[in-house]
């Protein structure tokens, strides 16, 4: 049956009530909700039963079952290495290379520790919220010893957390943009999910634009302002600003009486990013046909393999050693690393409960056949030369809106990923497309979780956080757009 224009009505209410309400959960549900509603006729009943099936007919996928599971499981791998103090004995390496700093003049020292501060952002790709949050916590004492704006901290810890995340996508991120990739008929997620980072334009650009502000000592805008004002007065923040104070580092306590050892930290996450590849080539493995040697079979069935297994094996396989490794050291006792898993699967429930929602959307958006509506409507004026750089920006003004970039890349596969078949344009390109406008959004945001986490961190006030990040990223955003237009035209 075809639907016709009341295929894109859920998607829009969707957008609408995310946009009014700020609450996307509520957003999604009623988007699901009034899908099936049109799919069984405009009968309520019927179409709320629908509704609860389609959410259960989520795990009918292998796929999808797989990402929720390790997103459950990167909550108790942070709690692991939150309690075993393994990221405080990191930054505490980094800080003893601080020291050294310190001794020569002070702008070099200022120069160093901000690229420091950055890297370890980068570092922490696994979580977008660990990493923002340990940047602007841990840094925040010796950034106020050198006169660095808290409103640069909040900037720097922002900049350096979703963008790393989407870029090395072996975390939560990664498997939830394969379940969607998966939910559109993407037969090899991984694949595509992997060729569309080098066309996601934005995060590149943007951690590019975090190191050349830093190493030239250049600032425009609200943040030179900033600078000026707390070079001259030792003011860290404006006047009448109100920061957003955390003096946590996460959101469990770390265990008392023990020693913070970087490796405690650095082993685990290692493990679980070394067992992607190998997990990988295990289960593509025997799906290769021919090869001319190990290397070229290897190769092969790494894009033949797994993503969704790949990644929950990884996990797994970093829990057990990080487990093993703190029963030696005697950081914790079987009972405590049972209590621990509990307790980080509950505080990740809120992100499975999205990826439920985002599958349950994408999975109704496809049998509205909303994507491929919207594309046949486009078709006479929208040239697969303007694609890309349209998907960029409805996805960006979307995830501006409702502060959410998880959200805005459920709504938006479900349609770019359609359009991109019937326009026949390259599906890694406008998957890159969509991701980094869900990311450039985000950053302009002042709803967005993660500016509000930065600014909380770094204990800066939140709309003087957005302000002087935006000019940052809004010249990210401009280039990007740019970027996708050349391609597009010029190929």
């Amino acid at each position: 049956m075809e639907y016709g224009f009341l295929s894109v009505i859920p998607p829009i209410i969707a957008i609408i009530l995310a946009l009014r309400t700020k609450q996307v959960y509520i957003a999604l549900i009623f988007g699901i909700w009034f899908s099936w509603l049109i799919i069984e006729g405009w009968n309520p009943l019927t179409g709320t039963l629908s509704t609860i099936e389609g959410m259960v007919n989520v795990f009918h996928s292998e796929g999808n079952t797989r990402t929720i599971m390790f997103s459950a499981l990167v909550g108790a791998l942070l709690i692991f290495i939150q309690f075993s103090r393994g990221v405080e004995g990191f930054i505490n390496l980094l800080n003893r290379k601080i020291v050294k700093f310190e001794k020569k003049k002070v702008g070099y020292s200022r120069v160093m520790v901000q690229i420091l501060a950055t890297i370890t952002g980068l570092l922490l790709f696994v979580e977008t919220s660990i990493s923002s949050l340990t940047v602007g916590t841990l840094y925040r004492p010796i950034f106020d010893k050198l006169k660095i704006p808290r409103e640069k901290l909040a900037y720097i810890a922002d900049s350096s957390s979703a963008p790393s995340s989407i870029l090395i996508p072996f975390n939560a991120w990664g498997a939830f943009i394969m379940g969607l990739l998966l939910t559109q008929g993407i037969e090899k997620p991984f694949s595509v999910m992997m060729s569309s980072i080098v066309y996601n334009f934005y995060p590149i650009l943007a951690i590019g634009i975090v190191f050349i502000v830093i190493i030239t000592k250049k600032d425009w805008g609200p943040m030179k302002k900033a600078e000026i004002r707390t070079k001259e007065t030792g003011m860290l923040m404006n006047e009448g600003s109100t920061p957003l104070v955390s003096d946590a580092v996460t959101s469990f306590p770390p265990k008392e009486g023990i020693e913070a050892k970087a490796y405690n930290m650095v082993v685990p996450l290692a493990v679980m990013v070394f067992m992607m590849p190998i997990n990988l080539i295990y289960t593509g493995w025997n799906l290769v046909k021919s090869s001319t040697s190990f290397f070229d079979h290897a190769s092969q069935a790494i894009g033949n393999g797994s993503g969704s297994s790949s990644v929950l094996y990884a996990v797994i396989t970093s829990l057990l050693v990080a487990m093993a490794m703190y029963f030696i050291q005697g950081i914790m006792k079987p009972k405590e690393a049972i209590d621990l898993t509990v307790k980080g699967i509950s505080e990740l429930m809120p992100l499975a409960l999205l990826m439920l929602l985002a599958f349950a959307i994408g999975d109704a958006c496809k049998e509205l056949e909303t994507g491929v509506y919207v594309a046949n409507a486009t078709r006479e004026w929208l040239s697969p030369e303007l694609l890309p750089a349209v998907v960029f920006v409805i996805s960006s003004f979307i995830a501006f809106s409702t502060g959410t970039s998880w959200g805005t890349f459920a709504i938006m596969m479900a349609i770019s990923i359609p359009m991109a078949h019937i326009h026949e344009a390259e599906i890694p390109l406008i998957v890159g497309a969509t991701l980094g406008g869900g990311i450039f959004g985000d950053h302009c945001s002042p709803i967005s979780d993660t500016s509000i986490i930065s600014s909380m961190a770094s204990a800066s006030d939140l709309i003087d956080h957005v302000k002087t990040q935006m000019p940052y990223a809004l010249i990210g955003g401009v280039i990007t757009t740019l970027m996708y237009l050349a391609i597009g035209f010029l190929g």
